[in-house]
């Protein structure tokens, strides 16, 4: 059985989250604030499949745990929950290390799928024998332990992250469709938008360019989509 924290202060969004996920067969553990999480998170490293964590918390942000999740090396994927849908606050949730986001008000259906794709993906990551390490440019990665030497120092990948570089890895020197990456990394049934696919490459472009305004690596391809070069 899959085990899924929910990290929600809104009764109402809590209890249909939990009875939903629930129905599907997934265990939920539910917690109101994200000290309490980070508690939880911090004792039992590994032991969560996936973590829905909302944003606007008492006390501590969700923002705040996913920095401190991350800067711990806790790969758990975490799925935002915002009621926010402006793009920086988005931009954010990326770059504090989120797999991905979802405004509220939601459909349960859309949940539910999310959560499904992003456990599955997990799940599949978790098999790939990715042990060799890679390098861009003058940054080394370790694919299997989602670890890299950055221009932001040594940071911990997150899972679509790590997929979206053996994507390109695999694919050096070809055009590849914004939507042709959103079916490989992210999966038909997940909804993210190519504005998405935007905002990964420009988080991989800060991580592992010399200089992200001008890159050599993760190029744009105007109209099409991207193209990867060593």
């Amino acid at each position: 059985m899959t085990r899924i924290l929910l990290v929600e202060d809104e009764e109402l969004v809590g209890t249909m989250v939990r009875m939903n996920l629930e129905s599907e067969g997934h265990e939920v553990v539910w917690l109101r604030d994200a000290e309490a999480a980070w508690q939880t998170l911090a004792s039992s490293a590994g032991r969560f499949d996936l973590v829905l964590l909302d944003i606007a918390l008492p006390g501590m942000s969700g923002l705040d745990l996913l920095e401190k999740l991350r800067a711990a090396e806790l790969g758990t994927p975490v799925l935002m929950l915002t009621a926010r849908s402006d793009v920086s606050t988005k931009v954010a949730a990326l770059d504090h290390g989120a797999d991905d986001y979802l405004t509220k008000p939601f459909d349960v259906p859309e949940l539910v799928a999310r959560v499904k794709a992003m456990i599955r993906r997990s799940q599949a990551e978790r098999e790939i024998p990715t042990d060799q390490l890679v390098h861009i440019g003058e940054y080394e990665i370790d694919l299997r332990a989602r670890r890299a030497a950055s221009r932001e120092g040594a940071v911990t990948l997150s899972d679509k992250e790590v997929r979206l570089l053996q994507l390109f890895l695999s694919s050096e020197g070809e055009t590849l469709k914004r939507a042709d990456i959103l079916d490989i990394v992210w999966g038909m049934d997940a909804w993210p938008s190519e504005r998405t696919v935007d905002n990964f490459i420009l988080r991989l472009r800060k991580l592992f360019e010399l200089d992200h305004t001008q890159p050599r690596h993760f190029l744009t391809v105007r109209g099409l989509g991207y193209r990867f070069v060593h």
